[in-house]
């Protein structure tokens, strides 16, 4: 408690309009006293005060601030302590190295010291990771400033390697910024940064990348540096790469899906930390428009299908074709005469055979339009890596079935041969398709809506079908059934190439909706993609992926035993197994990814790769303790700027208080703002001019005034 000079009050006994009232009637009564004009001796007129004005005119002033009661005011104040923050960074980049140590060793001196300063108080705040936001240094000081009065605020220290992403063009901050920094100033980062990189990239094709290696804070920004360039976990390519200039680097895509490629420079020597020297790019392949073949053979109700299936894609080229005529119907009719085109035989199954990615034949029987030659290519375009449908009716059952060709060599079911087989394949019956045990776990025909449950005795909700062939499936996986456990549907692979085969034609009544429909759209959709090696439908697969620091391992087989462990390697090469989850055709793995880098995945048979960006990019740009961001703040404040040096025990600067208007900062030493905040307790008044002085001295006064101006 203190009492301290608050200065002047005035407290009139009469109102201020009845004051001023009576000193403008004194003014009145007193003027004519005052300039009365008198004639000299010489005859010459000069205003002349009669006698005893001046003491009338001291005793109405005495009168008049007897009424206006001066009093002298006295203040008791509390004085409160003034508050200095501490902001403390505890970012990834200011935890490298031994940053995290001299941060706390720095933090305890200074509160050590600031406890043993006379009205001070603390108050320390704590900068968390933020996620990819960077750091949000000036965020956390702000909502820390929001608590403390601005008349109370001494001064701000933060400890942090001045890599801060929120400040402010111009922050508004009315109290010294003392900025203290880990280690020494001239540090040095390696860094690459990836300028431009393709999110697709078309199958067969390159894709290029373009990239930076940096020594941010060198001189120097010449010479060369080893870059290490590995796709998908394969043995690593090393190019040498002139530090500070943009470098291409071409990577092949050879796959559908995603193409991982882990970019590492060599470390600088004295760099801080090598964390930022690598990069992962994940890259996703895509085929090209694909080019589809589509021969309608003998016409039918459910002819437009599979032509409004494809041409529905707009990533599909269809060439279509329609046989209206067999040779057998020839009417020896001109060709010069036809309006149609004729059925280009060689070109398409000879010369461009090998452009199409699919072929789909519906309905085609071996009529003698295809010599056996032209079949034989066909087979082999499968066998080396083509992909081929059929969708059959009654002519797979007859002499004109293409089992019988050269072509039957790559099909996964034959139909039954012999006198009569024509009416022995053919089943027609009203029956729901259903999906198999094998089939449940295929991603063709894998969680379709309204199928037949994978396990117990339901049936399917779909609509029905009339058709269906009769074969024996001798290949390939047996993915839906119809009538009596007959194939329906029968998936192979055959040298590199894929090949289905549906065993009916009336998948077009659930385009119709007839009775309740079906999925056509989807399953059609499936079976197109799948013979065209779609890496979502491979039904033997490990996929990796990493999504929101989790990573997701899939395994996806046909094989109903146990899955297998899951190696899981961490991009610093720590190898952990793990028991993933089984549903239904696919086994689930997740596992926290924290760390940035390629994660491989392996089931013992096959490798899958993820890519982990850093979780924090804006972190870990550039690893330097730099003071460029928040130095003109603390020259803004009148702060200082301090490394704290290389030292186990850092180089603390000294804390003092210091008065307002004087610097802040010093040779060893920074200063907090004395501002002398205080909380008025209580007010004391004392008239200056009391009654029992006031009324004396303005009869005094009067009583003089008379006597003058009786003489």
């Amino acid at each position: 408690m203190t009492q301290n000079f608050a200065g002047l009050d005035l407290a009139p006994v009469i109102p201020a309009w009845l004051l001023a009232g009576l000193g403008i009637v004194a003014a009145v009564a007193l003027l004519p006293a005052l300039l009365r004009i008198a004639v000299g001796a010489d005859g010459r007129r000069r205003i002349s005060p009669a006698r005893g004005a001046l003491f009338r005119l001291a005793a109405f002033a005495a009168l008049f601030l007897a009424l206006l009661n001066p009093r002298l005011v006295q203040e008791t104040r509390e004085t409160r302590p003034d508050i200095a923050l501490l902001v403390i960074d505890r970012s990834d980049s200011a935890t490298l190295g031994p940053r995290a140590a001299q941060i706390e060793a720095a933090r305890q001196h200074l509160e050590a010291r600031a406890g043993r300063l006379p009205d001070l108080e603390l108050r320390t705040v704590e900068v968390p990771e933020a996620g990819n936001q960077g750091t949000r240094l000036w965020s956390a000081m702000d909502r820390a400033l929001a608590e403390i009065p601005r008349a109370r605020l001494s001064g701000v220290i933060a400890l942090t390697d001045g890599q801060a992403h929120d400040i402010p063009p111009a922050p508004a901050l009315d109290a010294p910024f003392h900025l203290l920094l880990p280690g020494r100033p001239g540090e040095v980062d390696r860094r690459i940064r990836v300028v431009e990189a393709p999110g697709f990239g078309i199958v067969g094709r390159q894709v290029e990348l373009r990239v930076v290696v940096e020594d941010l804070g060198a001189t120097n920004q010449g010479g060369a540096a080893r870059l290490q360039v590995r796709r998908d976990g394969g043995a690593p390519r090393t190019e040498s790469v002139a530090v500070g200039r943009e470098h291409r680097i071409a990577i092949p895509i050879e796959r559908g899906g995603p193409t991982v490629v882990e970019l590492s420079a060599e470390a600088r020597p004295g760099e801080i930390s090598d964390l930022n020297n690598r990069a992962v790019v994940s890259i996703n392949g895509v085929r090209d428009r694909l080019r589809v073949l589509l021969v309608s053979g003998e016409p039918h109700a459910g002819q437009r299908t599979w032509r409004r299936l494809l041409k529905a894609d707009p990533n599909v080229d269809l060439v279509h074709f329609t046989i209206l005529r067999p040779p057998e119907k020839d009417d020896l009719t001109p060709l010069h005469e036809l309006s149609l085109i004729a059925f280009p035989v060689r070109e398409l199954f000879q010369v461009k055979l090998r452009e199409f990615d699919l072929i789909v034949l519906d309905r085609f029987g071996n009529r003698g339009l295809l010599p056996p030659v032209y079949l034989r290519n066909i087979a082999d375009y499968v066998r080396g890596g083509g992909a081929l449908l059929l969708s059959v009716g009654p002519e797979f059952a007859g002499p004109t079935s293409l089992a019988s060709t050269p072509l039957g060599q790559v099909l996964p079911a034959r139909p039954p041969t012999g006198p009569g087989a024509a009416q022995a394949g053919l089943i027609e019956q009203p029956f729901r398709p259903r999906v198999t045990a094998t089939g449940a776990r295929h991603p063709v025909t894998e969680n379709l809506p309204g199928a037949n449950p994978a396990e117990g005795p339901g049936e399917a909700q779909w609509g029905r079908w009339y058709r269906a062939l009769r074969a024996e499936a001798r290949a390939g996986q047996t993915v839906m059934e119809g009538p009596g456990g007959t194939p329906l549907m029968v998936l192979d692979r055959v040298g590199e190439g894929r090949v289905a085969l549906v065993l009916s034609d009336h998948i077009w009544l659930w385009s119709r909706g007839h009775d309740g429909g079906g999925p056509q759209g989807e399953l059609l959709r499936r079976i197109a993609h799948w013979t065209m090696k779609e890496p979502e439908l491979e039904e033997e697969d490990l996929t990796a992926r990493i999504d929101h620091g989790r990573l997701s391992v899939v395994r996806r087989s046909l094989d109903a035993g146990p899955p297998p462990e899951i190696a899981v390697t961490a991009p610093d090469g720590a190898v952990t197994r793990h028991r993933p989850e089984p549903r239904g055709g696919r086994a689930v793995l997740e596992w926290p990814a924290t760390q940035p880098g390629v994660w491989q995945a392996s089931d013992g048979r096959r490798t899958a790769f993820a890519a982990a960006e850093a979780g924090n990019p804006l972190e870990i740009a550039d690893l330097r303790a730099d003071a460029t961001r928040l130095r003109p703040l603390a020259e803004a404040t009148g702060g200082a700027v301090r490394w704290l040096g290389a030292d186990a025990a850092p180089a603390v600067p000294e804390l003092r208080r210091v008065a307002a208007g004087r610097d802040t900062a010093g040779p060893g030493w920074i200063g907090l703002r004395r501002n002398a905040d205080h909380t008025v307790t209580g007010i004391t008044a004392l008239p200056l001019l009391p009654p029992w002085l006031a009324l004396p001295l303005v009869l005094g006064l009067a009583i003089l005034a008379w006597r003058r101006e009786g003489r």
